[in-house]
């Protein structure tokens, strides 16, 4: 990385639940409370939605926003409006004097007129993220900045629709499709902003590492769960559900039970998970940031849900990471926001996972 880190940063995701929940209780109507509960657990870094396509397109507009769900509490589960601009600002410039630094990341929001298709090359994608840093460096607030993640999870068709419609077709990120829009768009901002690490994150193919080319990259930025590496969902009957009960209903009927079944199965699969994206990362020699992990995708507080088996999983994980020394950022779940009661109120928890991540070394051609 071209960002200098000696030691392993702890990291979270939060997302576009940062803008979108700020009605009061939703978690972050207070971002210097916000922030300083999340200092307080240890945590260095946040990544967050910048949301470039809206910046790109007007960064002073209060744009509507359609909900991604109704069954998670990521975000706003119904219609919601938000302005970009100066809100970003104000968010990182509390992180910058709170010593926090931010992820930059987009979900591509959708818009009640649906700007996110207004991308139809790997230069305009390029070009929004090229218009949302002028933005940041023109505010004086580039050193806040930790990395640049160029699209959540690419290329996931819930995230970047408009690949697919600009292609036609399909397209797996190990395509030479897939590869040349990431390729291109990091080059057009590259040319601008040469001293940032780019990458995009990533949460699938991982049964094609070994072909997939990232060799334009500065980082990689796998999401990585237990559920990737086995079939733990499907004995559940869990599908991603987005605004129907079912799913949520059969992970309080068996996901808890399933792996008190045999913890021992689900935790091997988990560490030997993490051990293909460690030797993906010695093989590329990419460092690695992981912001999503490392339990199971979907959680929250809701009857008969506990959190003790998910803390259980993240803190083998973390653990798990750390270990390899490939790792200059972890995340200690993708349920590290004040929205997750259960998750968040235990302290002494999120501290002692933190300290974990802070001891933990990091080899010679990482840093």
């Amino acid at each position: 990385m071209k960002k200098k880190i000696e030691h392993p940063l702890a990291i979270t995701m939060w997302d576009f639940s940062w803008l979108e929940r700020r009605w009061p209780g939703a978690g972050y109507e207070d971002w210097d409370k916000a922030l300083d509960e999340l200092k307080d657990r240890g945590y260095d870094a946040v990544r967050i939605d910048v949301y470039p396509h809206l910046l790109a397109a007007d960064p002073d507009k209060e744009w509507t926003l359609k909900p991604c769900w109704n069954q998670q509490i990521w975000g706003s589960p119904a219609l919601n409006k938000v302005v970009v601009k100066n809100n970003l600002l104000k968010f990182m410039k509390i992180c910058r004097d709170k010593n926090i630094q931010v992820g930059l990341s987009t979900w591509f929001r959708e818009d009640i007129d649906d700007t996110r298709m207004n991308i139809k090359t790997p230069e305009y994608l390029g070009d929004i993220w090229k218009k949302t840093l002028d933005i940041i460096y023109d505010a004086g607030l580039q050193d806040t900045v930790l990395y640049v993640d160029f699209c959540n999870e690419y290329p996931l068709d819930v995230w970047a629709p408009w690949l697919h419609k600009a292609e036609g077709k399909d397209i797996l990120r190990a395509s030479t499709e897939g590869t040349l829009w990431m390729k291109k768009s990091i080059e057009y901002v590259r040319n601008f902003y040469p001293d940032l690490d780019y990458c995009f994150s990533v949460t699938s193919e991982y049964d094609t590492l070994d072909i997939q080319d990232v060799s334009f990259m500065d980082v990689l930025e796998p999401h990585v769960w237990m559920v990737h590496f086995g079939d733990f969902y499907d004995q559940v009957g869990y599908n991603f559900e987005s605004f129907e009960t079912i799913g949520y209903e059969n992970l309080v009927e068996n996901c808890e039970r399933l792996y008190k079944s045999d913890p021992i199965k689900w935790q091997n699969q988990l560490k030997d998970g993490i051990e293909i994206i460690a030797r993906w990362s010695e093989k590329t020699g990419k460092p690695l940031i992981t912001t999503e992990c490392w339990g199971i995708v979907d959680y929250k507080d809701w009857p008969l849900l506990n959190w003790d088996w998910i803390k259980e999983l993240c803190e083998i994980g973390v653990k798990e990471a750390a270990s390899k020394g490939v790792w200059v950022a972890i995340g200690t779940s993708n349920f590290c926001g004040p929205q997750f009661v259960g998750m968040w109120r235990d302290i002494e928890w999120h501290r002692r996972l933190t300290d974990i991540i802070h001891k933990s070394e990091i080899r010679e051609w990482v840093k």
